[in-house]
């Protein structure tokens, strides 16, 4: 039912910007929260950002605190992120997740992110 569907990814230069969208148009779509993860080739899922819902409250991951922004905008059924002196280290495919289920005030990251995108590449250059 929900499909999740990010944009923006590309290849930039050390020290350059990004701005990473995440769309439903799924009419009724609801959620506890929707997040941000990346995966660099070798390397496992790693947190980057999420934010909740219909609540106030995100998280930053410790290695894009200070350069990573996340954002939501419940009209548009979208959140984004916003980077900022992005670093070769960030090249990853970036997923966008949603999470439906389980107890409505979990962490962050302990939610169960039950719907993914397809994921959209960031490569950034020395």
């Amino acid at each position: 039912q929900v499909q999740l569907v990010e944009s923006g990814g590309g290849v930039v230069q050390a020290g350059d910007s990004l701005r990473l969208s995440c769309s439903t148009s799924e009419r009724t779509f609801s959620a506890h929260a929707m997040a941000w993860f990346r995966q660099a080739p070798g390397k496992e899922r790693e947190f980057v950002a999420a934010v909740r819902w219909s609540r106030v409250g995100s998280r930053t991951g410790d290695s894009v605190k200070g350069r990573f922004t996340i954002s939501k905008d419940k009209n548009k059924n979208a959140i984004y992120l916003q980077m900022n002196s992005l670093k070769p280290e960030d090249t990853a495919v970036y997923y966008c997740a949603a999470a439906t289920i389980g107890p409505w005030n979990s962490p962050l990251t302990d939610f169960n992110y039950n719907f993914w995108g397809q994921g959209t590449q960031v490569t950034v250059s020395l």
